[in-house]
């Protein structure tokens, strides 16, 4: 689409599990062609159990919309050579594998940026590419409790908790997309592409945001923030009377009064101990032993009308179920139906949206080696004779059938 933010960008893309294929989807879902390079078995994420679409793991479908998939063997001389063709006519190139693995594989950052200046190379990693922790190995888990951001999840005086949301992937992904875009921007200026070092761990790090902030400043090291906030006493969740918990972010001296009517609590108002958030703050414990048996005289979907009607912001906490239903979900688009011929499949939707660009409708994730015929005859320029050749040899695979199963 050639209204697309990034239509003619061309991306290889070298990743796999979620990290990286999370940043070339964003890339993808912006218009981005994005060519994913995967060994003959494929990326290891179309076999995560336990939910399948064919041969392709959901994990793996989710992650991977349109882009285009390459199989190709680094082990072949052939193969290397494929893909070292490939990475001189592309514009990104995104990898996420051990600092120095993909040299050893064939593909050299160094000889290729030097003779193409203008290339924009992506490395992630789990903590980067320099550093004593450079050649450890890293997951998401690890790097949430590395980064002390799991220090901070759970109940008080509870176990820390990995957050239910693979922050540390996604995180590296987004900001890995966030320093292409910035790369490709000034290259508009300078007609010069760059080197990009996204660590896990470094993005988990900045994540702390004001925590980290508040411990630099202060010397005191937070405990798990369970469902509150470490400033905020009225921004946290109770208990209502069906066991449904419900959030409230009373957070302005406006709401703090909304919320003590609604609860049939204006005295609190008048209390010296609750006057102002500072002094909330101090009483907080006070305070809560105060609301807490007032949200269980009613049901959590009671609370949320009767709050929003006093413009106190609140919701119940949804699961997975309701949270696909919401109309406000649905509304914006945010579950898509990706097709491709027998193949469907919902996903979770791109949640970008221009006035005037035009994204390109989520194409179906590639089978492995979809598209290897066509990325060698269209943007190589090989022969069919060459490609078969290649094929014969192994060191390019073509796709295999995949039966349709729901």
């Amino acid at each position: 689409m050639k209204d697309a933010p990034l239509a003619g960008i061309k991306v290889l893309d070298f990743t796999q599990f979620l990290s990286g294929p999370y940043c070339t989807q964003i890339l993808a879902d912006l218009g981005a062609e994005v060519i994913k390079a995967e060994a003959p078995e494929g990326d290891l994420a179309r076999h995560i159990p336990p939910h399948f679409v064919g041969r392709d793991s959901v994990y793996f479908i989710a992650v991977n919309r349109s882009k285009k998939s390459l199989a190709v063997d680094l082990k072949t001389a052939a193969g290397r050579e494929v893909l070292n063709a490939l990475a001189a006519s592309c514009d990104v190139i995104v990898e996420n594998f051990r600092p120095g693995v993909v040299a050893k594989l064939g593909i050299d950052q160094e000889r290729l940026r030097a003779e193409r200046p203008e290339l924009v190379w992506c490395s992630i990693s789990g903590f980067g590419q320099d550093g004593p922790y450079r050649d450890k190995p890293a997951y998401d888990m690890i790097v949430q409790a590395l980064s002390g951001g799991m220090s901070l999840t759970g109940e008080p005086k509870g176990r820390a908790v990995r957050s239910g949301i693979p922050i540390g992937d996604i995180a590296a992904g987004m900001y890995a997309a966030i320093g292409i875009l910035g790369a490709l921007f000034r290259r508009e200026r300078t007609t010069r592409g760059d080197a990009i070092d996204i660590a896990m761990l470094d993005c988990q790090a900045a994540m702390l945001s004001y925590q980290g902030a508040y411990f630099l400043h202060s010397g005191h090291v937070p405990g798990r923030q369970g469902s509150g906030h470490d400033s905020i006493p009225t921004y946290r969740s109770f208990t209502a009377a069906d066991g449904q918990e419900v959030v409230i972010t009373a957070n302005t001296e406006r709401m703090w009064q909304g919320l003590c009517r609604v609860l049939g609590l204006s005295e609190l108002t008048e209390d010296p101990r609750f006057r102002t958030n500072r002094e909330r703050f101090v009483h907080r414990e006070a305070l809560w032993a105060l609301l807490e048996p007032a949200f269980a005289s009613a049901t959590a979907a009671e609370w949320v009308t009767r709050l929003e009607g006093e413009a106190v912001p609140a919701s119940v906490v949804k699961t997975l179920d309701a949270v696909m239903d919401d109309p406000q979900i649905l509304h914006r688009g945010m579950i898509r139906i990706i097709e491709d011929g027998g193949r469907s499949v919902r996903v979770m939707g791109d949640p970008l949206r221009f006035a005037e660009a035009q994204s390109p409708e989520p194409g179906y994730p590639p089978q492995l080696g979809e598209h290897t015929h066509e990325v060698l005859k269209g943007i190589l320029g090989l022969s069919d004779a060459a490609i078969d050749r290649l094929v014969d040899s192994r060191a390019v695979a073509l796709s295999h059938a995949t039966p349709v199963e729901a």
